[in-house]
């Protein structure tokens, strides 16, 4: 019994100290600009139009991302008390892993790897390749062949994985410039729709739906989908909790001026949208924001927002390679993932091992997707409903937490503690719903998928490494 009692005080001071072999080199700066980095990627230069075809109205349109930005508001106070307590790697596997047994933070981890994490970084190196693409056309007359986007795609996956193996401290100035910049830019897109000729006639054209009936409230629901997908990537600071200078103060920190600078932009660049553009429009536009540079300043303004989304994309996949490398070398050190995964350099402190293997899956997955046409809507519907759950997971571990450790250090509490958590959860599970009810099969091959990580994770080592006491598998 002492043996065991030493074990477990062992592990909880392991879980909750700041001790770690990583480089602690990212200060404030730094991590804020990797919160805005991952979130400002695609997601506001696409998803204003699906939304606004959902809910065919501006007030409406103004509410999902109003809501949008308050929910995740409130769930980073909840992730600011979860990654004050326990300032590692691997941002939310590590507070399931804390939490639940073994088997969810696996989950999480594989579904991240093998579907959404892995691909979403896929996903934005090819709207990079494709916005270099429309520059071309723009400027040149023609656009760069299929092959050379693919290429082009792969080439900024490569040299980016290349970039982050060479230490934190430069992939940080890398965050620190691009993050820059597309606050920059955007601030820019917004200030030329504004004070180039527009309409505040759009604004009221509608203003309400022509009739509201259960099938709005659904439509809300759905168009939050979209909404959450923009906003989605601000836990990004979680993931490199380990390289953090003072990670108690600065993680919190970092979340709560990220996410709400953010939100003031998107705020500005959906009212610039809208006043240069009608409902009609907006509604049936893929890239809504070269269809309002295109109105406010003529074709000009198609180059200037397509080199701000190319600038976007380029750093939003700098941001997400440097952060999910970590969540798989997390795992793997916890014996829940491929064992060389764990492996850092041993001059760099770099999880080169990961990030390697990242790059060469998100190279399979492109040169998949370049074989097909993929819906934008369609990815995120596939992922809404299995990132929603392990939200809720995450979410209630805050008060799992409390109960399981009440003598944790916890230098930040979450607000309104326990109200803030129950109404958050409750709204997420809500929306759970609405996403099985209005993206059924998607949802379901996305639960499926997550679901097969099982096969992996009930065969040796894992189960081994993971439940000592469980009897041995067979191979």
């Amino acid at each position: 019994m002492k043996t065991s009692s030493t074990n477990d005080t062992c592990r909880e001071f392991s879980l909750f100290s700041e001790a770690t072999d990583l480089k602690r080199e990212l200060g404030l700066p730094e991590t804020v600009s990797i919160v805005i980095g991952r979130i400002i990627g695609s997601g506001i230069f696409r998803t204003p139009g699906p939304i606004m075809a959902l809910v065919l109205s501006t007030s409406l349109f103004g509410f999902v991302w109003l809501l949008g930005g308050i929910i995740t508001i409130f769930a980073a106070v909840c992730y600011a008390e979860l990654v004050a307590m326990i300032p590692k790697s691997g941002g939310p596997y590590v507070f399931l892993r804390a939490a639940y047994p073994p088997v969810w933070a696996f989950l999480r981890g594989w579904a991240m790897f093998f579907v959404s994490e892995t691909g979403a970084i896929t996903a934005v190196a090819l709207v990079f390749a494709e916005y270099t693409s429309a520059f071309c056309t723009i400027a040149y007359g023609s656009p760069l062949p299929h092959y050379m986007v693919i290429m082009l795609a792969l080439f900024t996956i490569w040299a980016l994985t290349i970039i982050n193996c060479f230490g934190v401290f430069f992939s940080g100035i890398v965050q620190d410039v691009f993050s820059t910049i597309k606050v920059i830019a955007l601030g820019a897109v917004i200030g030329i729709c504004f004070t180039a000729k527009g309409s505040w006639a759009h604004y009221s054209a509608p203003f309400w739906p022509e009739a509201f009936s259960w099938a709005s409230v659904l439509s809300i629901f759905a168009a939050m989908r979209y909404a959450f997908f923009a906003y989605s990537g601000w836990e990004g600071a979680t993931y490199v909790a380990e390289e953090v200078k003072n990670p108690r103060k600065n993680l919190p920190l970092s979340l709560f001026v990220g996410i709400a600078g953010v939100f003031l932009l998107y705020a500005g660049a959906n009212a610039a949208y809208i006043y240069q553009l009608p409902v009609e429009t907006i509604k049936n536009s893929s890239w809504i924001a070269v269809d309002a540079m295109q109105m406010a300043i003529g074709g000009v303004g198609g180059m200037l927002i397509s080199v701000a989304v190319m600038i976007n994309t380029f750093g939003n996949v700098s941001t997400q390679v440097l952060c999910k490398a970590r969540t798989w070398q997390a795992m793997s050190r916890d014996g829940l993932f491929f064992r060389s995964f764990s492996k850092l350099h041993p001059v760099y402190k770099t999880p080169n091992h990961s990030l390697i293997y990242q790059g060469l899956w998100a190279s399979v997955l492109l040169f998949f997707a370049s074989a097909a046409q993929h819906s934008y809507e369609a990815i995120i519907d596939f992922f809404s409903c299995t990132g929603t759950i392990f939200n809720i997971m995450t979410i209630a571990s805050v008060i799992i937490l409390r109960k399981k450790y009440p003598d944790a250090p916890r230098p930040y509490k979450a607000w309104l503690y326990p109200y803030s958590v129950i109404i958050i959860i409750a709204f997420y599970i809500v929306y759970l719903a609405a996403t099985l009810i209005t993206a059924f099969l998607p949802s379901l091959l996305g639960l499926v998928l997550t679901a097969s990580g099982l096969l992996y994770y009930y065969r040796e080592p894992i189960a081994a490494a993971c439940m000592p006491g469980r009897k041995k598998l067979t191979p």
